[in-house]
């Protein structure tokens, strides 16, 4: 029992401060040297599109209105993965607690007592939840974006539209990211050990797409001054 307690002192914490360690580094690089990661780089193309959005071209304004489309069912999407995890950990924790005895059998499946338990689905409800109000938030703004590329010149020229339509899709990224954070603390409900791999399984794979210098092992290099 010792053994078992010990590792989800251990593992469970270093998963998180693995997982958010490393967003605190993108975000660093996306503020101070946004050309080497991906995100950084779209932020940096949308603003020099939306630049480009004239009121009296229709052309740009239907693109506009079908891009922002097409990212909005992404966060749409997001928000619907989210409340079925919520709803499937729910009977998935039920099931680890009248399977406790079972696992409680070796170590390598951590603690299986019923406030724990309790802590593991309440911690990847807390990022679910928090998911869901983030992917909502960026849905609103990205609809609003939509209006409002569209309506007159002035709006746009005073920054507002940009405002609206950066906050969207940082919520958007923001709500996804919330989402793989909270996939390895349900695997929590299996065992420690396998939050940490799933973990470091994540963030390999979230490298590899969030930092352009890695692919195919080219440089980027993008100037751009921001508005």
């Amino acid at each position: 029992m010792a053994i078992a307690n010990n590792l989800d002192t251990i593992l469970v914490p270093l998963s998180l401060f693995l997982s958010v360690g490393y967003h605190a580094f993108l975000w660093h690089n996306f503020k101070n040297n946004p050309s080497v990661t991906t995100i950084g780089i779209t932020t940096l193309k949308r603003r020099e599109w939306l630049q480009g959005i004239k009121p009296d071209d229709d052309k740009k304004a239907v693109l506009a209105v079908q891009s922002l489309r097409n990212t909005l069912m992404e966060t749409i999407l997001t928000a619907t993965i989210t409340m079925l995890v919520t709803i499937g950990s729910a009977a998935l924790a039920n099931n680890a607690y009248k399977a406790s005895d079972l696992l409680a059998m070796t170590p390598f499946f951590g603690s299986q007592t019923g406030r724990l338990i309790v802590l593991k689905y309440g911690s990847a409800l807390v990022f679910l939840l928090t998911s869901f109000f983030c992917s909502s938030i960026a849905i609103s703004s990205l609809v609003d974006a939509n209006f409002l590329i569209n309506a007159s010149g002035e709006l746009l020229s005073r920054g507002h539209t940009k405002r609206v339509l950066e906050r969207g899709f940082l919520m958007g990224v923001v709500g996804s990211r919330m989402l793989c954070i909270s996939l390895p603390l349900l695997l929590w409900l299996i065992g420690p050990v396998v939050v940490l791999i799933s973990s470091l399984v994540m963030l390999w794979v979230l490298y590899g797409l969030d930092y352009a210098t890695t692919l195919h092992g080219l440089t980027t290099t993008i100037k751009c001054n921001s508005p």
